[in-house]
């Protein structure tokens, strides 16, 4: 009966925590301020997200990250419709990142060359937790990060692995 309820508990705790991961998906955020707006390569409408937010002025520039090495600025322009003069100025496209591990050290690093201490994080909603997570243990504990979810279709499979993946940097970095 013991090793029944031990067994029983880690699961009922996993299963609760996948509902809650679900179910309370992180929303859109708020018109705000911040120094610079950061978007992870992925699922549709990140890149557009923060492209809108760039254009109203609510940030000085925008990294995208993650992006393939393959990938020419003046195609990236043409395929998200970006004017000469805020690619010019403001939008900067970061090749180094492979994974979201990789997004949060090119993020760190690009806000540190700028002296940014504020930024938007435009990614997925399903994805929003983890990358913050990677983020969170990459910056100063002094950068203010906004979370601005894009909300998605994302099907059960998606968020079953999200969530698992989720749970595997939590840990990391509660183990050190």
């Amino acid at each position: 009966m013991l090793i029944r309820r031990l067994v029983a508990i880690p699961l009922i705790v996993w299963a609760l925590g996948f509902v809650w991961f679900s179910i309370a998906l992180p929303q859109p955020a708020a018109r705000a301020q911040t120094d610079a707006i950061v978007v992870p390569t992925g699922s549709g409408g990140r890149i557009e997200r923060g492209l809108e937010i760039l254009q109203t002025g609510a940030a000085e520039q925008m990294l995208v990250t993650g992006v393939d090495t393959t990938v020419q600025p003046a195609e990236f322009q043409a395929e998200f419709d970006v004017p000469s003069r805020i690619m010019d100025c403001c939008v900067t496209l970061g090749f180094s990142a492979l994974d979201t591990r990789g997004n949060a050290r090119e993020t760190a690093q690009w806000l540190e060359d700028r002296d940014y201490n504020s930024l938007r994080l435009v990614t997925a909603d399903y994805h929003m937790r983890r990358a913050a997570l990677e983020l969170q243990d990459q910056l100063p504990d002094d950068t203010s990060v906004t979370r601005d979810a894009v909300k998605s279709q994302a099907s059960l499979d998606t968020l079953f692995l999200e969530y698992h993946k989720f749970i595997a940097v939590w840990v990391l970095q509660v183990l050190g």
